[in-house]
């Protein structure tokens, strides 16, 4: 896996802070599920996916630079080029993803630093703390092969996962 520490990501509106997972992080895993349904077909341009998922080119050069850089992608110079997976899709998880593109959710207030209250933690940091752990011990048992399976109907009593659920009668 990629790393194990757990980017931020504060976002601000109206003066409320809110917490949600930025645009980059859901372009960066769509960008991979693309790039791991066409595996085997060649290199897939950033033209391709572009048109296909209706994301600026301009934009998807700085995803694939940090993608490029975590090795989670490698490209191919020249004519009929274009970008393959860096690794197995079973070997790339969701959470590697984001954490390729600097992204991620952080529910406490003071990003994980305990000094939301007067310089030290406030009451309910560590609840906030562990869901944000929970969340990302969630996404990292998600492998891309798994998002594939189960975004493609072949698994249908899995979750991406992997662990077994019970199918609604």
């Amino acid at each position: 896996m990629i790393s194990l520490h757990r980017p931020t990501l504060r976002l601000t509106w109206a003066g409320k802070t809110t917490t949600r997972l930025s645009t980059r992080g859901k372009y960066a895993v769509i960008t991979m599920l693309d790039l791991a349904l066409h595996s085997g077909k060649g290199p897939v341009t950033l033209a391709d996916i572009s048109t296909e998922q209706g994301i600026s080119l301009s934009y998807l050069e700085q995803l694939f630079a940090a993608l490029r850089s975590k090795q989670l992608v490698r490209g191919v110079r020249g004519p009929g080029g274009g970008y393959y997976l860096g690794k197995a899709p079973d070997e790339i998880s969701i959470a590697d993803i984001i954490c390729a593109v600097d992204e991620w959710v952080e529910f406490t207030r003071c990003n994980g630093r305990k000094n939301c209250h007067d310089g030290g933690h406030c009451l309910t940091h560590d609840l906030w703390d562990r869901l944000s752990d929970e969340i990302f011990g969630f996404l990292d048992g998600i492998s891309l092969a798994g998002l594939m399976r189960w975004g493609l109907g072949e698994i249908a009593s899995e979750d991406p996962s992997g662990s077994s659920k019970k199918q609604a009668a």
